[in-house]
């Protein structure tokens, strides 16, 4: 095999990072590029120097990504209504093929034969670094240590961490942490007593909600502009996409919204409990459904619904570079210039409420609808069309 001379890590300067950074160095003594990719996250770029800096890192790079996560990204899966297995909101899965890519576009540039992950051995995202990894490089060399290394556990990661004097962070009580990944868009929280399903969530594991019991007693009013099928603005301000976010993060996560404790099943065929905080992200997909309830037609709604399994499913299993997920992307989008108005949303205790919808679309007529008398609909149209109904009940 051609030797390896260099390698770009994902690094977040977290304990699991650090210790596969250490892992490389001493395996296959080479250079190593710390590669940070802001998303958002609760980043702490002087600590990600400074970590990587103590393990004799030349080159670290760490990139705003947030405007492109959030617009090409969060937003085109947001237009397809995509959830996974009806719950999950696909917060880590919409995020590694970004990092994926520039990954491989910073390898090229800086002549590195190998890049190299973080992702466990039983988890998603080793599916989807790697697939974003071969579709931007198929000749890389893709290091995966979680799957290479003889470290069987995460007792195993810490003991090697506490030898080779890299520091071992704590929880909120003072034990090692749980597995957390997070950015713009959402929170996920995995391991130690969540693994058991019987167990409920200890309350110090949210990061960015609060419990709905602790809420205001006061309902929160939102109203947010859609143009395009995207929100371009927020209480009649308008503002690019990740600050959009960014704001419904907070007032999200005040209200207590976003929180989803479920059981999945994961890509490589294990089930997986998980809880996840979305709170941004849990309003636009509630006001994205109701701006398109008013705006599209039918058979245009009920054609995005059909998809959306597949879509999603697409996306967690990390095909979002796939030619299937860009054709349903490009049905899916296929109105979009139709989905322009306002959605007004009350807030209370974790709970969304629809208060108004206001567009100029005509796919919606009071007209139509009203139990008035009006000349706009020939009901006696319907006798027909029932009776050609009840003739396919027998087909």
């Amino acid at each position: 095999m051609k030797k390896i001379n260099k390698i770009v890590l994902a690094y977040s300067g977290g304990l699991d990072t650090s210790v596969i950074l250490r892992w490389l160095q001493e395996k296959y003594e080479c250079e190593v590029i710390c590669y940070t990719a802001d998303l958002g996250q609760d980043i702490d770029r002087k600590k990600i120097i400074q970590n990587a800096k103590r393990l004799g890192v030349k080159k670290i790079i760490i990139e705003d990504l947030q405007e492109i996560f959030v617009k090409d990204y969060v937003f085109p899966m947001i237009r397809a209504n995509a959830l996974y297995e009806g719950f999950y909101l696909l917060g880590t899965s919409i995020a590694r093929p970004l990092i994926a890519k520039r990954q491989i576009e910073i390898a090229k540039k800086y002549n590195a034969q190998a890049v190299s992950h973080g992702s466990t051995g039983k988890g998603n995202d080793q599916v989807r670094f790697e697939l974003g990894y071969y579709y931007f490089g198929p000749n890389i060399k893709v290091i995966a240590p979680w799957r290479d290394w003889n470290l069987a556990s995460r007792t195993d990661l810490i003991r090697y961490a506490k030898k080779n004097n890299i520091p071992v962070p704590q929880d909120k009580k003072g034990a090692p942490p749980f597995s957390v990944d997070d950015n713009l868009y959402h929170t996920s929280t995995e391991g130690k007593v969540l693994e058991d399903p019987k167990k409920a969530a200890p309350e110090f594991i949210f990061q960015r909600t609060v419990s709905p019991q602790k809420a205001p007693n006061k309902t929160s009013f939102i109203t947010i502009g859609y143009k395009n099928g995207d929100p371009i603005s927020l209480n009649n301000k308008k503002l690019s996409p990740s600050n959009i976010l960014k704001k419904l993060n907070d007032i999200a996560g005040k209200n207590g919204i976003g929180r989803v404790d479920l059981v999945e099943n994961r890509f490589i065929g294990i089930k997986s409990r998980g809880v996840y905080e979305t709170p941004g992200g849990t309003i636009l997909t509630f006001a994205h459904r109701a701006i398109e309830s008013i705006t599209l037609d039918k058979e245009t709604m009920h054609k995005k619904d059909e998809l959306m399994p597949r879509y999603a499913e697409l996306i967690y299993n990390g095909y979002w570079f796939s030619k299937e997920r860009e054709k349903l992307q490009k049905i899916i989008d296929r109105k979009r210039n139709k989905i322009n108005g306002t959605i007004k949303i009350a807030l209370y205790k974790g709970n969304l409420t629809l208060v108004s919808r206001v567009t100029r679309s005509k796919a919606y007529s009071m007209k139509k609808v009203s139990f008035e008398e009006n000349k706009t609909f020939n009901k006696k149209n319907v006798e027909n069309f029932i009776k050609k109904h009840s003739r396919m009940l027998r087909q």
